[in-house]
């Protein structure tokens, strides 16, 4: 990050999401000047697009002459991202699912070289470069812990369930720019994806569903207010429509860490209720399985703690580290056998990691 810090080229990011748009100028791995939100528009191509070209023209034109040497962005779901193409099944982008060459399109109308990533992807290259991984490393080292991380995986609660993997400082993009787990089956509805588990609509529908009234029309922060006591409504269902969000991407998670070792840091709007959301995360990591004669196992192979609790990242700093004798000398060494991971929420919120991973990624591919 300290190179990046000290840059002095300009970026124009965005965070595309299926309901908002979210236009920043990243320089020297901050923000330089304010962000701009716009309505996206994903059901109307020709909107969406006259909609991108005016939050970079409006960037550009508070720029006082400065010239951005490229842009930088996130884009959710599956797409051939080296190429700049969008398509395939997208959600929260119906009007993009027969392919658009948006990379190209815009190129040819600033003339700037171009980069789309995943969100998830981004965020979570955000996260190992300036959030989540450093935070924890610098933590880890001023509580007297020999321990490091170098793997990351970053979760995107929102309208939909984005993940980005980053190994060893290198950005995990994939054969296909296909890494995903929303398409992972729902632990409760094995032929329905767990995206519709851990989304918005989530929240909506389990809190319908638990309080008996299907068609309330509550957004997720009207029922967070509800579980805290803060607004009329069902508590209990609105309380348990967020533990059953966490439980069901606890589920998902699990696999993701069983698959990569990594620290994981979840990011998004709906993580402001993370007391509500945390629980059944790591309830379901915490879980057990069973073989079939019987003996039980932890469904996470390593300890999982939670990171934002004080005593747990105690906890997590100590391991269980002892000093053992080299055989045949008086020699010792210190030897932790306790595997352990943990969770986080971001610290420095989804589009902020967004956008420093899509200013990370320009320059490196400028740099090349």
């Amino acid at each position: 990050m300290s190179d990046i810090k000290k840059d002095p080229r300009i970026v124009l990011t965005l965070d595309a999401g299926g309901t908002n748009f979210v236009f920043g100028t990243m320089k020297g791995g901050e923000y330089y000047g304010e962000t701009l939100s716009l309505p996206s528009n994903a059901d109307d191509l020709d909107l969406c697009l006259r909609t991108m070209v005016q939050g970079f023209s409006t960037l550009i034109g508070g720029l006082d002459g400065e010239e951005p040497v490229a842009i930088s962005f996130a884009f959710p779901g599956p797409a051939d991202y080296p190429a700049g193409i969008i398509g395939g099944f997208l959600p929260n982008f119906p009007s993009f699912r027969d392919g658009v060459a948006l990379g190209p399109y815009l190129q040819d109308k600033f003339s700037l070289p171009v980069f789309i990533n995943n969100d998830g992807d981004l965020f979570a290259y955000g996260e190992a470069l300036g959030g989540a991984l450093p935070e924890v490393n610098s933590r880890l080292e001023a509580e007297g812990s020999a321990k490091r991380y170098h793997n990351l995986i970053g979760y995107t609660f929102g309208t939909g369930f984005g993940i980005g993997t980053v190994l060893g400082g290198v950005l995990n993009r994939g054969d296909n720019s296909c890494v995903e787990t929303f398409c992972l089956k729902h632990p409760d509805m094995p032929d329905v994806i767990v995206e519709d588990g851990v989304a918005v609509r989530a929240i909506k529908r389990v809190y319908g569903e638990e309080s008996g009234n299907p068609t309330h029309g509550l957004e997720p922060r009207q029922i967070a207010a509800i579980a805290r006591g803060e607004a009329p409504g069902d508590r209990r269902a609105a309380v348990k429509a967020f533990d059953k969000m966490g439980e069901v991407a606890g589920d998902a998670i699990a696999t993701a860490v069983t698959l990569l070792d990594g620290l994981v840091v979840i990011g998004g709007g709906i993580m402001n209720s993370a007391e509500y959301l945390m629980p059944g995360i790591l309830r379901t990591m915490r879980g057990k399985m069973r073989q079939l004669t019987g003996e039980t196992l932890d469904r996470v192979q390593m300890k999982v703690y939670n990171l934002d609790d004080p005593e747990e990242f105690h906890l997590f700093a100590k391991g269980d580290a002892r000093k053992i004798k080299v055989y045949g000398s008086d020699r010792e060494v210190v030897y932790d056998p306790q595997k352990r991971i943990g969770v986080m929420r971001s610290t420095l919120g989804a589009s902020k990691a967004i956008s420093l991973g899509a200013y990370a990624f320009a320059l490196g591919e400028l740099d090349k």
